[in-house]
């Protein structure tokens, strides 16, 4: 008696189809499961038979084999337990075997046969699409990030007897389905706005640069000035994903197991602070059994890194590759998976231990050793890949009150974002290059030239701070961005001589 059901399972975040064989034959009561199953698969064994009997169903007196193919790929999902329940089901002859053909199942079973939720379930759906199946049966909990994938059938279930009387033709299970423009449209709902920030015009301006350009950023100012408030604020400026977009965010939420129940992704583009304690795995991913960090989880989005000398210092330099490559690669043994990390980075510090270098009032306490040995915490390396260094001082009183009038929106900010990222789409049409900050040698010869002003400008300004190979290419990039913003083809030494101000930190770390 040779049952065969499909299911799948994660690698990176991507799915793989897995061909459950169960084999059912006369001998010494046993159940076993060979195909490189790891240990929550293995202990799939005793929920399974436990959902079986207690779902009105007999588990079988017999020897049961289970076959998981690929038998060389390691298997660790407790999303097979559906499937592995109804194949010994299907053996049986209680469900018609061919009714579960065209079918995918994933979800992890209770002892007393109810199915709760597993992660990766959107990635399973796209595999089952990919593969041309008929449809995915899937946790009831699921049934909401499963459903942004149109041309399958997703059939979202709450127990193992829901399932088996679905196909058995007793009952009916209506498909899911979501208006994917819906929430499409909810992606500029924010509760936040940049008009909400008094002051602060030159870091508003340097903040409205990088998000025009992908640009990644760092803020410098005393406590108070605002620095995490301006940082919580940038998705508001963002361009709008593309739906490809969306999914691939999706899919990493998806895997990480973090997709909130009723929301099939977040609104806006992502946006992560962790906190200062983390450990390198925390944040670029990690783990027995490798998952998404941190920079994955902004993909997309923004990285937001508060108090930014607080974080180890092994954290710090870990970020170097996914900062220059948007993407990270985890190896373990028998494991080498993955993931996308393009994100923005949006760093905040204090000038010195204290927080109150240069501050009016004379507070600072902090003597220039102590200064230059929290500064030296931040790398050459890693501050040559932030291409914005900004000043945040403290805001005055008439700021505050608002007396010095009335702050910007972030719907007037976007629109001036937008004509830039318009612009730089149509110039990187068919290139692979998605942003200014993304620009390889080829395309900053092509697109960033100089003219002769301009080109002794940034000559001096390279000799006077001592700037290195690639904060000299930051600044280029810096200067295109500024002249899309304008709408200008060309760059002029005024576009230049506002990115040089954005290398503020240079004469200090160097």
């Amino acid at each position: 008696m040779l049952a065969k059901v499909k299911s799948s399972a994660i690698a990176g975040i991507d799915a793989y189809i897995i061909d459950v064989e169960v084999d059912i034959s006369y001998g010494l009561p046993s159940f076993s499961i060979v195909g490189l199953a790891e240990v929550s698969v293995r202990e799939s064994r005793e929920r399974v038979r436990a959902a079986i009997n207690n779902s009105g169903y007999s588990f079988p007196p017999d020897k049961v084999v289970v076959n998981l193919a690929p038998a060389d790929v390691k298997k660790e999902t407790t999303g097979l337990d559906l499937p592995l329940a109804m194949g010994i089901l299907a053996s049986l002859k209680t469900v018609p075997e061919q009714s579960l053909e065209g079918y995918l199942f994933t979800g992890e079973l209770s002892l007393g046969g109810g199915v709760r939720p597993v992660k990766g379930v959107l990635p399973a759906a796209l595999a089952a699409r990919a593969n041309r199946y008929k449809g995915i049966v899937i946790p009831h909990a699921n049934r909401f990030e499963a459903s942004m994938i149109q041309g399958i059938d997703i059939i979202p279930v709450r127990t193992l007897s829901e399932v088996v009387d679905f196909f058995m033709g007793f009952c009916s299970i209506d498909p899911v389905q979501n208006d994917t423009g819906e929430f499409l449209n909810r992606i500029n709902e924010f509760e936040v706005d940049f008009s909400e920030v008094q002051g602060q015009s030159h870091a508003k301006r340097a903040i409205e640069v990088a998000a025009a350009g992908g640009h990644n950023i760092m803020m410098t100012g005393p406590p108070g000035s605002g620095k995490s408030m301006m940082a919580g604020r940038i998705p508001t400026i963002l361009p709008n994903p593309e739906f490809d977009q969306a999914i691939e965010v999706v899919k990493i939420y998806s895997v990480a197991g973090i997709m909130k129940d009723g929301q099939p992704f977040p609104v806006g583009k992502p946006f992560r602070a962790p906190h200062h304690t983390i450990s390198d795995a925390g944040m670029i991913g990690g783990g027995t059994r490798p998952e998404p960090g941190e920079v994955s989880l902004a993909h997309n989005g923004v990285l937001f890194l508060d108090e930014l000398p607080e974080f180890k210092k092994n954290v710090l330099e870990v970020l170097r590759q996914p900062l220059e490559d948007g993407a990270i690669t985890i190896s373990r043994a028998g494991a080498k998976v993955s993931f996308p990390c393009d994100f923005m980075l949006v760093a905040a510090m204090n000038p010195c231990p204290c927080g109150f270098l240069d501050d009016p009032a004379g507070r600072c306490s902090c003597s220039g050793a102590q200064i230059q040995k929290y500064r030296s915490r931040l790398s050459g390396p890693l501050m040559d890949r932030i291409d914005i260094q900004v000043e945040v001082p403290r805001v005055s009183y008439a700021e505050l009150s608002g007396k010095s009038g009335g702050a910007e929106s972030s719907s007037r900010i976007r629109e001036r974002v937008m004509t830039a990222v318009n612009v730089q789409k149509e110039r990187f049409q068919g290139t692979g290059v998605s942003c200014n900050a993304r620009m390889d040698t080829g395309s900053l010869k092509t697109f960033c030239s100089l003219d002769g002003q301009s080109e002794s400008l940034l000559e001096k300004s390279v000799e006077t701070l001592g700037l290195s190979a690639r904060a000299y290419t930051r600044i280029l990039k810096i200067s295109r961005t500024i002249a899309d913003l304008e709408n200008q083809n060309k760059i002029t030494s005024g576009h230049v001589a506002e990115a040089i101000q954005y290398r503020s930190l240079d004469r200090h770390i160097n």
